[in-house]
């Protein structure tokens, strides 16, 4: 598309293009972690060991000892700093619970991580304190829960995840308050756009770390032309900021590339009976259903679409096919869906914080939990970059300096792979809009285990994801061809 200087809204949203769907961690005395209603979770790190690489000098600050190529040993102790605060919301519970199902996971690998605080630029050494809350997977509570945090439990950050259901209310408290909040795992037209942000009028406070349009309808285009179809689409999509994000988006795509869009209608979360949506996409001929629904909503419609004798060529589903559980309650109806995924144990990046590789984390998590892998063990990413931030910060208590470090952020690994802001924000591009830069993406779909079992699995599960796309993380290996549903 023309890159302008000036653009309006909805012409800004054409050009960037993909829209979807984080726990708290801390370093420390060893917390646990809140299940549900009000309770809080509180984790302090000590003041202790880092390590730093200069040439080839490395510096252990609770040993003391500096060494490097001459034969020389210096004393040296970090200070100890004041106690970071960092607050996080999670839907631990209710409808969305499936996002926060690695969050006692991802908590303890935090705090094994920094058991001793975060050495930051002041040359301090600084305890952690990670507070947690359960937002019920309701956008009201998670508003009011991350007030409380910021007003009376006195956060230094946020660190937020889990769809814009999460992501927006908290961030939006954060804006308010003037708290500096680190965020992924919601698109970021929702995040940006639906929270009322304009190209030339950004956040303050908020950021993302996360994909959007622009990554999503490159996928879609390739994805969509794999298998023979009349091209004609059935978009089945809520009525609420995230899916109204979808709409826009595949709307503007189908006209752009000959494809005829059926438009199922804005369904309210919670429907139960979609009869008249299937009935229309019978009478339609649709042949590729474009999807993007919470997954007890869409295991609902896809186990009626097989009652009443419905089934496409490519079922292209967002959120419902993100996570295991949700393919595991449709049973073998579940196989061959495929959509927008955006983690994946075959991912080449390490642990900023640890080193860790993606399979080793993820056979780590199953290892620990007993269950399967799941995307949102990306959550992960928001307290690497957290550390990132505030080891580039003189003053932790200026936070002018702080969010100007967060918006210098340059990681060329983490969880999410790499984190840069520093590219110049253009159209078509990872950095479209200033709060929010891309992350990769792909597309996949679930499959019956394989006959040889992969590597970061603990056992044959019954589904697992197969990468069919990579065209915007070439560094992804593809693992399959895109499969007929069977």
């Amino acid at each position: 598309m023309e890159e302008r200087k000036t653009l309006s809204r909805r012409e800004f949203l054409k050009i960037a293009g993909v829209t979807g769907a984080a726990v708290g961690a801390a370093g420390g005395l060893g917390g646990v972690l809140a299940a549900c209603g009000g309770s809080t979770t509180t984790t302090t790190a000590a003041a202790a060991t880092t390590t730093t690489a200069a040439a080839a000098t490395t510096t252990t600050a609770a040993a003391g000892t500096t060494t490097s190529a001459a034969p020389t040993t210096v004393s040296t102790a970090a200070e100890t700093g004041r106690v970071l605060k960092f607050g996080t919301v999670s839907p631990l519970t209710g409808a969305a619970a499936d996002f926060g199902i690695p969050d006692k996971w991802i908590l303890d690998k935090w705090k094994a991580a920094v058991p001793n605080g975060i050495l930051c630029a002041d040359g301090k050494m600084h305890p952690v304190d990670i507070q947690m809350q359960d937002s019920q997977s309701d956008t009201n509570r998670a508003a009011q829960v991350a007030g409380d945090l910021i007003q009376n439990n006195k956060i230094d950050m946020m660190l937020v995840s889990s769809s814009p259901d999460t992501v927006n209310p908290v961030a939006d408290q954060c804006e308010t308050f003037g708290t500096p909040c680190l965020s992924t795992d919601c698109p970021m037209e929702p995040f940006y756009f639906g929270r009322g942000a304009t190209p030339d009028k950004p956040f303050k406070w908020t950021y993302l770390a996360f994909w959007g349009n622009y990554e999503l309808l490159a996928l879609t285009k390739v994805m969509w032309a794999q298998l023979p179809n009349n091209k004609v689409v059935g978009g089945v999509w809520s009525n609420e900021v995230d899916g109204e994000a979808r709409r826009t988006a595949i709307t503007d795509f189908c006209k752009q590339n000959g494809y005829t869009l059926v438009d199922g209608g804005k369904y309210q979360v919670g429907t139960e009976d979609y009869t008249s949506m299937i009935s229309l996409f019978k009478k339609k001929g649709v042949e590729i259903l474009s999807v993007l629904a919470i997954p007890p909503d869409f295991v609902n419609f896809w186990k009626q679409c097989f009652q009443q004798g419905y089934k496409p060529v490519i079922a292209d589903i967002a959120k419902a096919t993100l996570f295991p559980s949700a393919m595991e309650a449709m049973g073998d109806i579940g196989f061959g869906l495929v959509g927008p995924q955006w983690w994946h144990p075959n991912f080449p990046w390490k642990s900023s914080l640890t080193g860790e590789d993606c399979p080793t984390l993820a056979k780590d998590f199953e290892t620990t939990t007993g269950k399967q892998w799941t995307q949102p063990i990306m959550h992960y990413v928001t307290f690497e970059w957290a550390v990132d931030v505030y080891k580039r910060v003189t003053n932790v208590d200026d936070k002018a300096e702080i969010m100007k470090a967060v918006a210098a952020t340059k990681m060329a690994d983490s969880m999410a792979g790499p984190i840069d802001f520093t590219l110049p924000v253009a159209p078509n591009s990872l950095h479209i809009v200033p709060n929010a830069v891309g992350t990769p993406l792909y597309e996949g779909q679930w499959v019956k285990y394989p006959a040889a079992q992969w590597p970061y699995d603990t056992k044959a599960w019954t589904f697992d994801m197969k990468v069919v796309t990579n065209t915007m993380a070439p560094q992804i290996q593809v693992q399959g061809p895109l499969e007929k549903l069977p």
